[in-house]
């Protein structure tokens, strides 16, 4: 039992340190040479944005949603992701959102080990919105089709808030 929460810990550590080192990379193509991924009053938000989740594409299949966090971040603790998507019609797959407890049911797309937190309508008109509210990794995907649009679909990404820096 030990070991299986060892495993766990280590997961996240691991899972921490390749984001904060993709950060710091992400900010040498930009030409930010000493900020080593904390940016230091570059690209700095005075305070909670809200962020259309893939932007003007908004929440469908066959976007690659980890590319669009990967653009996009970072993000921060107390800002608010909306999800946005049409109801399900004749002409419109149903989707919905799902918040996984671990990077294993994330990578699985194992939706018993999820919950649901946007239905296949809340992401009408100005869709859904979700806090940030925690420093730690959140992991979202589409649970419809069994899984299939977080499998096949690209209709998944991670996000791992940072504290705002608020000296100047």
């Amino acid at each position: 039992m030990g070991s299986h929460y060892f495993a766990q810990a280590l997961a996240m550590v691991l899972i921490a340190s390749m984001l904060a080192v993709g950060l710091a990379n992400k900010d040498w193509q930009h030409g930010n040479y000493t900020g080593w991924g904390f940016n230091h009053g570059l690209n700095e938000t005075k305070g909670p944005n809200k962020i259309t989740v893939g932007g003007s594409e908004n929440w469908h299949y066959g976007f690659d949603y980890k590319q669009w966090a990967w653009k996009n971040g970072p993000f921060y603790i107390n800002d608010t992701l909306v999800f946005k998507y049409d109801p399900p019609n004749d002409t419109t797959r149903p989707h919905s959102v799902y918040l996984f407890q671990n990077p294993w049911s994330f990578m699985n797309c194992d939706l018993s080990q999820a919950r649901m937190v946007g239905n296949q309508t809340q992401g009408g008109g100005e869709g859904f919105e979700f806090v940030l509210k925690k420093w730690k990794p959140y992991y979202f995907a589409c649970g419809e089709h069994d899984g299939h649009h977080c499998n096949e679909g690209l209709m998944r990404f991670i996000v791992f808030p940072m504290y705002r820096s608020w000296h100047y």
